[in-house]
């Protein structure tokens, strides 16, 4: 049902309510306006008729029929539509004219003041002196029920008129009030869905509601659009991963299976030769579970939300991972110079692969043959930027190749490592606002990768690249 319809149901079965509500107000006050005009008029009568009253009695009393017969008429005339009783001091009836109560209804004393019998109004005054008796002025209830009963029809016809009256102009009324409604339905039904909030028109209507209506359907669909954005994101990270997967592990599976293959043909293999072939497994199964969980890391770094971020203190975290990749390097040295409270804004686990990472490279890659793995890290703070060094005294990086280091994949001939780990320093890098570089160490030999970050309060755009998995990243190096 249309809005328009049902505010014409509601004002037409609403109307007459009120209309009946204010009616018994009205016949209310009108009652009590026409009882209060009955009881003055009693009273004045009963004030006027009392000298004639008094002449009749006289009359009366003197033997004068005659001149009672013509106070009589003069009494009577004088109260109009009233009814007059007047009785002397026996209670023998002078005066009996107009509308009263039944004989059978007996009067009480009169006091002057008025009283209700059974169909009217009365007043009762006692007349004192030589010429004792009793005054009754009646007035009718019937000439007051009259009236009410007009009122009452008045009313009940007022509200009759008023339900088609009130529906048919409340439905004029709303039509053109939703008017600008219908407009927005319109352009809604019309909007098609490939164009998604770009291609909703919202032209104002002047109707606050209907704006704010407009208003709520262009940020419903930006934030479809958006997350129509993510899932497609999502998906290719998703298929990049399985190519990538297919692709990477292919090699280790091959050579995993040409070993299983050598000892399944050859069971009386020599123990040192079975030995060399289980080594062989179990060094390609490592590199697989490693190729693995690089994989899954890049793809949460492209999935990663921006309300992931919160406040840490960035030499808390250096230094448990320095702590983590000593125990787990205990042929290398690592030194940490710098000191807490050093805040940045992050997503935690990953800027824990950064750190990690960039340890593990060093300690792995960063010493010469027959040398003890050295690894200083630095943190310090430039500006608006915390600034984190970790340098280390190997064969170096030519600078043709530094910026291939953070490509996926990419590893030297003898490097045991999946070809992600700089590459997820790069990613986690770029996330949070900052920046990685590659240089030689100060000495003049050896290699420093250093990270920018932004600090805790200095605002940096959330994570808006999402193709780590799926492009291969090119940087430029620092020379």
């Amino acid at each position: 049902m249309k809005l328009s319809t049902r505010l014409a149901l509601w004002v037409a079965l609403t109307v007459p309510l009120v209309v009946l509500a204010l009616g018994a107000l009205l016949v209310g006050l009108v009652g009590h306006d026409l009882r209060q005009q009955q009881n003055a008029r009693l009273h004045t009568l009963a004030v006027a008729l009392q000298p004639d009253a008094r002449s009749v009695l006289s009359a009366a009393r003197g033997g004068r029929p005659n001149v009672e017969r013509l106070r009589n008429r003069q009494v009577l005339s004088a109260a109009l539509d009233a009814g007059v009783l007047v009785l002397d001091s026996q209670g023998d009836v002078a005066v009996d004219g107009g509308p009263r109560p039944s004989a059978s209804i007996p009067l009480p004393q009169p006091t002057d003041s008025l009283i209700s019998l059974p169909g009217f109004r009365a007043v009762g005054v006692s007349l004192p002196g030589a010429a004792a008796g009793t005054l009754w002025v009646f007035s009718p209830d019937s000439s007051v029920n009259t009236q009410l009963a007009t009122v009452r029809t008045n009313v009940l016809f007022a509200t009759l008129a008023a339900v088609p009256l009130a529906g048919l102009l409340t439905l004029a009324l709303a039509r053109r009030a939703t008017r600008s409604l219908r407009a927005l339905a319109a352009r809604a039904s019309a909007l098609d869905p490939r164009g998604g909030a770009a291609a909703f028109r919202r032209d104002p209507s002047g109707v606050t509601e209907v704006d704010d209506l407009a208003t709520a359907l262009s940020t419903v669909l930006a934030r479809y659009d958006e997350q129509a954005a993510r899932t497609g994101e999502a998906l290719e990270t998703a298929r990049a991963f399985a190519s990538a997967a297919s692709h990477e592990l292919r090699t280790p599976l091959m050579s995993m299976q040409t070993n299983l293959d050598v000892l399944a043909a050859h069971p009386d293999l020599p123990a040192g030769e079975r030995a060399e072939v289980v080594t062989d497994l179990r060094v390609e199964h490592t590199r697989l579970l490693e190729l693995l969980t690089a994989l899954r890391t890049l793809a949460r770094g492209d999935l990663v939300e921006a309300d992931a971020f919160a406040e840490l203190d960035l030499g808390e975290l250096v230094d448990s991972c320095v702590a983590a990749v000593g125990r787990a390097r205990p042929e290398a040295s690592l030194t940490f110079s710098g000191g807490y409270g050093v805040r940045v804004r992050a997503w935690e686990p990953g800027l824990k692969i950064l750190v990690t990472n960039l340890l593990t490279n060093a300690a792995v890659h960063g010493h010469l043959p027959g040398q003890t793995p050295h690894v200083a890290v630095g943190l310090t703070v430039a500006g608006p930027e915390a600034v984190l060094t970790v340098d280390d005294w190997g064969p170096g990086i030519p600078p043709e190749r530094r910026a291939e280091v953070f490509e996926r994949f990419v590893r030297g001939a003898e490097s045991p490592g999946s070809g992600l780990g700089l590459t997820l320093v790069a990613q986690q890098a770029a996330l949070h606002g900052g920046t990685v570089t590659v240089s030689e160490t100060p000495g003049g030999h050896g290699t420093r990768f250093l990270v920018r970050l932004p600090l805790s309060g200095t605002p940096f755009p959330g994570p808006t690249r999402r193709n780590w998995l799926t492009q291969t990243l090119q940087l430029r190096s620092l020379r």
